[in-house]
């Protein structure tokens, strides 16, 4: 659903426009709300309400007598805001959001399927270039 890489700048009010091919995506779901919250490996996760709902039922059946589920779960539930485009297709990032991920001004949106996931540029970059040259191996570990 989600695919490919783009770079954003942040305005002055902390909003970050949504590529227009996400855009047109959100469009054909019918999707106007969305949620965003701390994601793994420091960036932030953007589901759609209906990806949104799917992961909450998912996680609400983990067991809150674990002590991993209750710490995941409030670290990924409080961290959520639901958001909205506005009709220039941007969305406001909140303040303690952007902290966590570390965003100050220039961003990545990365398409991830079913999830868009937004990143500090210099972050993404970091992550890449660690990772880039592992992709073999992981496709290795992962499929075979």
């Amino acid at each position: 659903m989600f695919y490919g890489e783009y770079e954003h700048t942040l305005d002055a009010k902390g909003r970050v426009i949504i590529p227009a091919k996400f855009r047109e995506i959100f469009k054909e779901h019918y999707a106007e709300k969305f949620f965003v919250t701390r994601g793994l490996d420091q960036c932030l996760f953007v589901f759609t309400e209906e990806v949104w709902k799917s992961q909450e039922r998912k996680f609400r059946e983990m067991p809150f007598t674990k002590g991993e589920a209750r710490r995941f779960n409030r670290l990924f539930f409080s961290g959520a805001a639901e958001v909205i485009c506005d009709k220039q297709g941007r969305v406001l990032i909140p303040d303690y959001l952007k902290s966590f991920a570390v965003i100050e001004q220039d961003v990545m949106i990365i398409g991830v399927s079913d999830r868009i996931e937004i990143w500090a540029k210099a972050k993404w970059k970091e992550f890449f270039d660690t990772n880039k040259g592992n992709f073999e191996d992981l496709a290795e570990k992962l499929f075979n």
